[in-house]
């Protein structure tokens, strides 16, 4: 399953202000083994009678143009950035928000499951998660609405923030017993929060110096990684406590600010980074930890 954004039409609008942007539309994309299309579904709202500068519409542009996907082990789950038209006299505001839609195991859209027409506003750093133990889709992200690190529709706020520029979300994975962590940075310093529904109850400020932390399943335990130089640098922690286990080591890949670690069930942990030609792809894997 990938999301991919496609090109879309914006209409004629117009903008009460701004400039033009693209108006694209967000798919989720299921393919066999082969590399077969098998269905595509498109989770924005663009229709050939809907373009992007239309009131109501749902659509992706420059801004936050990426997502997460998750798997309740039947059902797909996207959860992305999303701009939102709204009428404003004779001309149409955008805003920026998030989205979150289900589809089944055919492509069709699903009404339910924690899905919702925007939550956060305006938002960026979407994250998701299937927790197998509540059955629920958990989602947090970065916003503006009281600078914050916020769980969506309603807004619960994780952790306070500032809105200095500074502010961004890095990944969500299940604690060990109950609950979630998810890091997140500011001023370039980042943070792992540990809660449940709502406001942190566990804060553990982290030796990385990044923007943009990755957080991944790794056994468990969690494994968090940050860009350093031309490498990685990666550290591990308990899924529990919160606690380093081991010391900080290199993974010798080249970091990107929105890709992530995906976890595997051996307790492994692997990242799909840029090789050295603009047609490669490192894959770097973290082997299990005794």
């Amino acid at each position: 399953m990938l999301l991919l954004t496609r090109k879309g039409d914006c209409h004629t609008g117009p903008l009460c202000g701004g400039t033009s942007s693209p108006c694209n539309k967000m798919f989720m994309v299921r393919f066999d083994n082969s590399g077969h299309t098998v269905w595509e579904q498109q989770v924005t709202n663009l229709t050939d009678a809907r373009g992007g500068y239309d009131d109501g519409a749902r659509f992706v542009w420059w801004y936050q143009h990426h997502g997460r996907l998750a798997y309740d082990g039947t059902n797909y789950a996207a959860y992305f950035g999303v701009a939102i038209t709204v009428q404003n006299g004779n001309c149409v505001d955008i805003h920026e928000g998030d989205r979150m839609q289900v589809v089944d195991p055919t492509g069709a859209l699903l009404g339910g499951h924690g899905s919702f027409d925007f939550g956060c506003s305006h938002a960026w750093t979407s994250r998701i998660l299937w927790d197998p133990r509540t059955s629920k889709f958990v989602m947090v992200c970065a916003t503006d609405n009281d600078c914050r690190i916020a769980q969506p529709d309603p807004y619960r706020t994780v952790a306070a923030g500032t809105c200095d520029g500074t502010l961004f979300g890095g990944d969500l994975v299940l604690a060990k017993s109950s609950g979630y962590w998810t890091a997140w940075s500011q001023s370039g310093k980042a943070r792992l929060e540990h809660f449940t529904t709502g406001a942190s109850d566990k804060t553990v400020t982290t030796a990385a110096a990044t923007s943009h932390p990755h957080l991944v399943t790794y056994g468990d335990r969690m494994l968090l990684a940050w860009k350093s130089g031309s490498s990685m640098l990666a550290q591990v922690y308990d899924a529990g406590t919160g606690q380093t286990v081991g010391s900080q080591f290199t993974i010798a890949v080249r970091d990107h600010d929105y890709m992530a670690f995906k976890a595997y069930a051996d307790g492994s942990a692997a990242y799909a980074a840029a090789g050295s030609t603009s047609t490669s792809i490192k894959i770097a894997r973290v082997m299990p930890l005794a």
